[in-house]
């Protein structure tokens, strides 16, 4: 008689998941959604088509999976010194941005070929905890009277990494500094002041 186990099948192999998921996150910011290829993926992953259907039955799925691996807890931010958290954050999206393919996934999910429930996805995973964290730091620093009550949040944290998606466009290196020198200049235009 068999056990409950033996008819679930075998377990599946973590690191299999792990090199799977990896490849396909490196293949969408090389290659964009469209030209994703699950046999292409298998293949560098060093496993099968058929293993890797058992994980992820669509490219849609796969592509989903590997974003979930590009999400960002970011720092823990509710200090009384708003700019620092701002700089802290700012130097967290530094770090993110400038691992391998992460710049070049930016633009994947720009593209019009991509799926637009995996752009969704990405926007929901990556960019919107992002923004909720820059938002909810100038919004504490307004609580704490340490900004301009009518200082327009919406435009000020699209500058604090806009500034970096500009300067990789223009072909530029971030500047010494940059997390500090962006949130510096962010905390100014809102009529930012020293926190007590």
């Amino acid at each position: 008689m068999a056990t409950a186990g033996e008819n679930r099948g075998r377990a599946r192999d973590p690191e299999i998941d792990a090199r799977i998921l990896a490849v396909a996150n490196r293949q969408l910011a090389d290659v964009g959604y469209k030209a994703l290829s699950l046999t292409a993926v298998a293949r560098e992953a060093g496993t099968t088509r058929q293993a890797l259907y058992r994980r992820w039955p669509t490219k849609a799925a796969l592509a989903a999976a590997a974003l979930e691996m590009s999400a960002d807890a970011g720092p823990a931010a509710s200090s009384r010194d708003p700019l620092s958290d701002l700089v802290a954050e700012l130097s967290d999206f530094q770090r993110g941005v400038s691992k391998p393919g992460r710049l070049s996934l930016v633009g994947t999910m720009l593209q019009d070929s991509t799926d637009p429930a995996l752009r969704a996805r990405y926007q929901a995973q990556i960019i919107a905890p992002r923004r909720a964290r820059l938002l909810g730091i100038l919004r504490r620093a307004r609580q704490l009277g340490l900004i301009d009550a009518e200082a327009d949040l919406e435009v000020a944290i699209t500058l604090c990494t806009g500034s970096w998606y500009a300067r990789a466009l223009a072909g530029l290196d971030p500047p010494e500094s940059w997390p500090r020198r962006t949130a510096e200049l962010v905390w100014r235009a809102v009529g930012g002041r020293p926190a007590e």
